[in-house]
């Protein structure tokens, strides 16, 4: 049985000064290492014999894999969990080694900025969230990078690994740089900035791409082929949808696309005709104040748009008609504009996320029924997301982990663990 130490030098890792800004691996990597680590993430503590079984992999190919990850310090023996009487090590199941690392992911909101600390499973270990800057870029993400620095300090027993970021707006991938109207950026060098501070490699991706990313690497629970086409849409704030496409989610080198003008006519709600100015928090609470249910918005442009949603949910389910019906009219917008959306892509699945879905599951009944009765194709089930309220830490936390996901050897040298004078890496020993 291996039994290596892991040094954890995270201060020594923050002055490494190489900037690594990564597009965003939200796919389901077919090398054999990405593959074999998947395996043991969703099957662990698991022998050789079952990875090759799940993998279609040669019992060769898994032994060099699995070697290659104990020595990267990604997986660790579990001799105590051995067959009585087996012979020899590959008998010996392996298991994630989730205890010595962390990742962190960000997520950019219009109002709420959450960071997030993520284990190897993909399991939220702890969130912060903090209002989102209201400054300009420059300032706004000296204060982030500053938090986010912070945060991860308090994490000094674990190596940190990477940096995903989740954010509305336009991405760039490839450099980092972000687009968001709604907060006045234009070309703010969100992974440079992080990338500089933190010293570690980042990842940049528009949160709805993020949040479709966690379905496919995270909701997934059993090693299986994924649908091969499979459309997630998103509402809350804004409104926004992603592609998977052969277990890859799309990411235009250009940007997402938008669903915010697609037409939608509500007389309760208002509106200018189009669908995010319609189904929006903003929206849904414009027509609230209109009619009295809840209080006027605050004076001097104060931010209680987030308790006044509560307080419309709980009116609503206080039994007031007016907060219900407002509330099941968005439900019945929504469900008309994911049916056209259905109707134009066909997908094998559909999937919707976000508060506007999730913090009134009593709406779904009427998503559902202006689905069934809008489409034109045949009938079709919708899923909600997995990860309920907790979608955008999901998604952010995902960002953080799709590159080790992908490429669990390669990443590890781009942190700096394996391959570096600045860490040792081995495997801690297995729990008795």
């Amino acid at each position: 049985m291996r039994t290596n130490t892991l040094t954890h030098s995270f201060p020594t890792h923050y002055r490494r000064s190489h900037r690594q800004i990564l597009p965003p691996a939200l796919h389901i990597a077919d090398s054999a290492a990405a593959s074999v680590f998947r395996a043991v993430r969703l099957r662990g503590p698991v022998g050789r014999d079952v990875i090759a079984g799940v993998t279609s992999l040669s019992i060769a190919t898994v032994n060099r894999q699995v070697i290659a990850l104990l020595d990267a310090g990604l997986l660790r023996e579990r001799a105590d969990l051995a067959v009585s009487g087996a012979i020899g090590r590959p008998r010996v199941p392996v298991e994630i080694n989730h205890e010595p690392f962390v990742t962190l992911g960000i997520h950019i909101g219009a109002r709420t900025t959450s960071i997030v600390a993520t284990d190897l499973f993909g399991r939220t270990l702890d969130t912060v969230e903090t209002p989102t800057p209201r400054s300009p870029a420059g300032a706004a993400l000296a204060s982030l990078a500053e938090s986010a620095g912070r945060y991860l300090r308090r994490w000094h027993r674990r190596r940190p690994l990477w940096v995903g970021v989740a954010t509305g707006g336009t991405v760039d991938g490839a450099t980092g740089h972000v687009d968001h109207p709604r907060l006045g950026w234009r070309q703010a060098p969100v992974g440079p900035v992080l990338a500089d501070a933190l010293r570690l490699p980042v990842s940049v991706a528009s949160h709805v791409d993020a949040m479709a990313g966690a379905e496919l690497l995270l909701g997934m629970r059993r090693f299986a082929p994924s649908s091969p086409t499979s459309l997630y849409v998103y509402a809350r704030e804004t409104v926004g949808y992603a592609l998977v496409i052969g277990g890859r989610v799309h990411c235009p080198a250009s940007g997402p696309g938008t669903i915010a003008g697609l037409p939608a006519h509500s007389e309760l709600l208002g509106g200018t005709g189009q669908l995010e100015s319609t189904v929006s928090d903003e929206a849904v609470l414009a027509a609230a104040r209109r009619l009295k249910v809840v209080p006027p918005a605050p004076a001097g442009g104060g931010n209680g748009s987030a308790s006044a949603i509560t307080d419309l949910l709980r009116f609503a389910r206080a039994g007031n008609p007016q907060a219900k019906d407002l509330l099941d009219e968005r439900a019945r917008v929504l469900g008309e504009a994911v049916a056209l959306m259905r109707d134009m892509l066909n997908p094998d699945d559909l999937v919707v996320g976000g508060q506007a879905f999730t913090e009134y599951p009593e709406g779904m009944e009427h998503v559902v029924a202006a689905f069934a009765a809008r489409s034109i194709l045949p009938p079709r089930d919708i899923r909600v997301t997995v990860f309920g309220n907790r979608v955008q830490e999901a998604g952010a936390g995902t960002v953080s982990l799709a590159g080790l996901y992908a490429d669990p050897l390669g990443a590890m040298r781009r942190a700096g663990v394996i391959n570096s004078p600045l860490a040792q890496v081995a495997v801690d020993e297995a729990p008795a």
